[in-house]
């Protein structure tokens, strides 16, 4: 699994570095949307900017997905210095040893939650296990940053809720497709400063391809990764909720089902949802889908509805020809514009090692990290199963 997961992230790194040349339509006229010129991209995205001095010292315990390193990269470039690191699986201990070789391997979990001097703790343990972890590194006095799912039941979200409340310690879920996709953070730009008027609505499609050889028993498990809407959808309902502003919204329907793959009678491989906020809309399609010809794991979209335009986002490949990922679109009252972001800044790292040491809530509030996943917990629990018909 570590290899097909290191292949995909490498795979969006050296795409995203072989954008070259793209020709630029006009921008915007104010300084946030100002005109994107033509960029030659000569080097991969993680090098664009330089990482700050280390201002807090972070370990990571559990590494079962590899959104890990991804994880581990946002942190160093926001100022962290990565101290130590601790997996109870061998190969997937010396697969991080050998990319981190000057980091200390803990012998235990408690070696890590027992130093002082760790102030913030990253896992992409198992998906039913990271709530529980989160709960013990809070209680420790220490900051959590998880990968999505990054809670699988309601009964554990109202556990994490309470001994945040009384810990008053971070639990950070990494919305990648936003936090980690640069079209995405432009996005959020140019919808702050009024691009395409007030947003109505947003459609998240996350389509995934499965490569059934290269995961673990887990994978395969609804009650390890919490359902499809619960893991893939988790992303789309953060990006409803910052797109839209809604601070609460109802599921108005939401189905799931296993349509195509019935050697594995516990999982899922299609799911969407609509719901209904106070500042907005929103539909999500997640799916196990993407078919082997198409040259990246997966055909992220999202599309944001305005009053005045709308911005499309392809977050990791343009099957209209340009190379790479990172690609918008902004159509408003005038014209059609492109924007290459492959060179845009991302923010999360710097924000949360900002939020750590100062105590505020900068890189995403608490309120909205658990509301995303309460969502998806509620749209998971509610959602009525599809029954597809086989014809021959």
């Amino acid at each position: 699994m570590n290899r097909s997961q290191d292949n995909r992230r490498k795979f969006l790194k050296d795409s995203v570095a072989t954008a070259a040349g793209l020709v630029m339509l006009p921008g915007l006229s104010t300084e946030a949307l100002s005109s994107p010129q033509r960029l030659v991209i000569d080097q991969a995205p993680e090098k664009i900017s330089l990482p700050l001095a280390s201002r807090i010292r972070f370990a990571v315990i559990g590494m079962n997905h590899g959104h890990i390193y991804s994880q581990v990269e946002a942190v160093i470039r926001g100022g962290g210095e990565l101290v130590s690191f601790y997996a109870k699986e061998p190969d997937l201990a010396a697969a991080f040893a050998k990319r981190y070789p000057q980091v200390k391997q803990a012998k235990s979990e408690s070696e890590i939650l027992d130093d002082k001097t760790v102030q913030l703790v990253l896992s992409s343990i198992i998906p039913d296990e990271r709530a529980p972890l989160g709960v013990r590194v809070m209680k420790a006095g220490k900051d959590y940053m998880v990968d999505k799912p990054g809670i699988t039941t309601l009964d554990q979200l109202a556990e994490v809720r309470r001994v945040q409340k009384d810990t008053k310690r971070i639990y950070s879920i990494m919305y990648s497709e936003r936090f980690e996709n640069r079209a995405t953070v432009k996005a959020g730009e140019l919808v702050k400063a009024g691009a395409i008027g007030k947003v109505i609505q947003t459609i998240g499609l996350g389509p995934h391809r499965m490569t059934p050889q290269s995961r673990p028993d887990w994978f395969f498990d609804r009650k390890r990764f919490g359902g499809i809407i619960c893991d893939i959808a988790s992303h789309q309902f953060d990006q409803f909720l910052f797109f839209t502003g809604s601070t609460k919204a109802d599921i108005v329907a939401a189905q799931v089902g296993n349509t195509n793959h019935p050697q594995y009678p516990n999982f899922e491989d299609f799911g969407d949802v609509m719901l209904r906020g106070d500042g907005g809309v929103g539909y999500i399609r997640v799916d196990w889908f993407t078919p082997d010809g198409l040259k990246s794991w997966g055909d992220g979209r999202l599309t944001i509805l305005g009053t005045e335009g709308f911005i499309e986002i392809r977050k990791n490949i343009d099957p209209g020809g340009r190379e790479g990922g990172n690609h918008l679109f902004l159509t408003d009252n005038k014209e059609t514009r492109y924007f290459d972001c492959s060179k845009e800044p991302l923010p999360y790292g710097e924000q949360l090692v900002n939020d750590v040491l100062n105590r505020t809530e900068t890189a995403m509030s608490q309120e909205h990290c658990f509301l995303a996943t309460e969502l998806a917990l509620k749209a998971q629990k509610q959602a009525q199963t599809i029954h597809l018909s086989r014809k021959s």
